[in-house]
């Protein structure tokens, strides 16, 4: 299997409007009605001029009207459009299809038909582009350069060659002037979007389109230096070292520079050809298993991992998943993977609150409610009860995610980037194993990749410290009840304050007030002892048993014997009420 692209492995999109039944009713989307707001001026320093612009305008002009953009917009007319109009645009149906609550369904599954394989860059252009990257002549790197690429895409085309010290690699060649013309188009957008805020009311927008193109900025910004790429699989690959079944190729430093990557040639089989590897002797339902166990790894625990799980970028060699194309990549903070795992087990809990909680970790409001918290939580309910009780074989993560982020637009919470590039991610890897690897479930991995993860000693400590928390913030509610109380009594000495009582009937009021007293300090009795272990826990004061110090373990075990006794107390007792009350309304 020959190494691809940055987005080859596919065959090229079809051009023509195969698909499209004209005698069906289709939904359309027109020009006007867009969301939009201010653009920024000028783009990485590179600010194109008047006369370049211009032409740039009427050539998107010309294909905007050929595809009759006034009167609308099929599924099909526009994904052919976004083809005709280039690699920036290309770009930008990607991130749409991904973007269901901004479109409707139809159009993002056609969207999700985009692929940047383009026509071939001409070897000689190929070969003029490298002369220009080096310093030295070409014949002094490589022995040879294949004139026939291995793939060739929207921002850039690979062949194979040799170096003269005799290692088989993939060059990795960026467009002439894709650069240049991605920094014009975006431009150009953001000039848009300027015209689109003025003229079309806030109730009126349809499309985020501000959103779409600072987020293919940033896409923008990681793809078109090679250089990051380059240091990106210097990072995967020490990500890769402990991990026998995982790999990426080998980069060669030395020789990549802003517009070059040169990396080890990988040769193996695609996971988009599951008959070869069959053939071959491989497990589908292992590979699927080990590769989203290891994109949990990636995602959770490390922080960093490989955006784009497409089939093209997914090869199989020697017993190993190879993943190449490392130009798009993700990273989280700590405090977002710990949203993440946090969000996931409340969903398996089926936890809406917890899941409530996690959407406002996001924003930083997590302390403090926002008005409509009764309404996200009856959202929360409603997404939970659809997607809560399906089988995790049956749960189509796809659409889970798209209601989680229309709900978190609705409520006007901003998910982070980073996030919404997991859960692109997510949905890819789910239609990659649902046609090529259909014996693996990601849901299922996932959740026992994050069960797996978790050791007693890591579980026993943050339910301490959990516990520890609770507590302190119980205590210090006790602690303002009884100040309050204090001043109440002054109150009440000085004739400040009346205190009208009335029991009336028997003596049951004063029993029940005697039995709740004796419960409350039974109550703090427990807390305290919760509270004095974990302290002791986290002191790590020997001598241990199972891993806990023995006078913790001795006040938790105390602790729970007289809850318990509380339990049953409470039990016996409120049915020996319902029995005297039971007699009493027979005498």
């Amino acid at each position: 299997m020959s190494q691809s692209g940055e987005d080859a492995g596919f065959p090229g999109p079809k051009r023509s409007g195969q698909g499209l039944d004209r005698g069906q009713s289709v939904p359309t989307i027109g020009l006007f009605g867009l969301n939009a707001g201010r653009g920024e001026e000028g783009v990485d320093g590179i600010k194109p001029n008047h006369r370049s612009r211009l032409k740039r305008l009427r050539q998107i002009g010309r294909i905007a009207a050929r595809f009759d953009v006034i009167h609308g917009l099929t599924p099909v007319t526009m994904r052919l459009m976004f083809e005709a109009l280039g690699p920036t645009f290309v770009k930008m149906g990607q991130i749409l299809s991904m973007r269901s609550e901004i479109l409707p369904e139809a159009f993002c599954r056609e969207l999700s038909k985009l692929r940047a394989d383009a026509d071939p860059i001409p070897y000689a252009t190929v070969m003029d582009t490298l002369a220009q990257e080096y310093d030295e002549p070409l014949d002094r790197i490589f022995a040879s350069i294949d004139a026939t690429p291995l793939g060739s895409a929207s921002l850039a085309q690979v062949h194979r060659a040799r170096l003269v010290t005799g290692e088989d690699v993939a060059v990795k060649v960026q467009r002439p002037g894709v650069r240049e013309t991605m920094v014009q188009d975006i431009d150009i957008m953001r000039s848009f979007v300027k015209w689109a805020g003025r003229l079309a009311p806030r109730r009126s927008q349809v499309v985020d389109i501000k959103g779409m193109v600072e987020e293919l900025w940033q896409t923008f910004q990681t793809e078109t230096n090679f250089v990051d790429e380059a240091r990106n699989l210097v990072q995967f690959r020490e990500f890769c070292k402990p991990y026998a079944y995982i790999d990426c190729p080998k980069p060669y430093p030395r020789y990549c520079t802003e517009h070059v990557v040169v990396m080890e040639y990988v040769d193996g089989i695609s996971v988009a050809h599951p008959a070869q590897l069959v053939a071959a002797g491989y497990d589908l339902g292992e590979i699927g298993t080990k590769l989203v166990d290891n994109y949990a790894t990636q995602i959770l625990d490390a922080g960093f991992f490989h955006a784009d799980p497409h089939p093209g970028n997914i090869i199989i060699r020697e017993g190993k998943i190879v993943l190449i194309d490392l130009g798009m990549v993700g990273r989280l903070d700590v405090k977002t993977r710990s949203v993440l795992k946090d969000m996931i087990f409340a969903v398996g809990k089926e936890d809406s609150p917890a899941l409530a909680e996690g959407l406002l970790r996001f924003t930083g409001t997590a302390e403090t409610r926002p008005d409509d918290y009764s309404t996200l939580l009856s959202d929360l309910d409603a997404i939970v009860e659809e997607f809560g009780k399906v089988d995790l074989a049956d749960l189509d993560i796809a659409e889970y995610i798209n209601s989680l982020m229309q709900l978190a637009q609705r409520h006007n919470i901003k998910v982070p980037s980073s996030v919404t590039i997991v859960a692109r991610c997510l949905v890819t890897l789910e239609g990659l194993l649902d046609e090529f690897l259909p014996n693996a479930n990601m849901v299922e991995i996932i959740a026992q990749h994050l069960t797996s993860s978790v050791s007693v000693e890591d579980r026993l400590k943050q339910g301490g410290k959990q516990l520890g928390l609770e507590s302190n913030a119980a205590l210090h509610g006790l602690l303002g009840a009884l100040s309050e109380s204090r001043t109440a009594s002054r109150m009440l000495t000085r004739g400040q304050m009346r205190l009208n009582m009335q029991i009336v009937g028997s003596e049951e009021p004063l029993r029940q007030l005697s039995d709740m007293v004796n419960r409350l300090a039974m109550a703090l009795i427990v807390v305290g002892l919760y509270v004095g272990s974990s302290i002791v826990y986290f002191a790590r004061i020997k001598p241990f048993v199972f891993g806990i110090p023995l006078v913790g373990l001795l006040g938790y075990v105390v602790a729970f014997i007289l809850s318990v006794w509380i339990v049953f107390d409470i039990l016996i007792k409120n049915r020996a009420s319902k029995r005297r009350q039971t007699r009493h309304k027979s005498s």
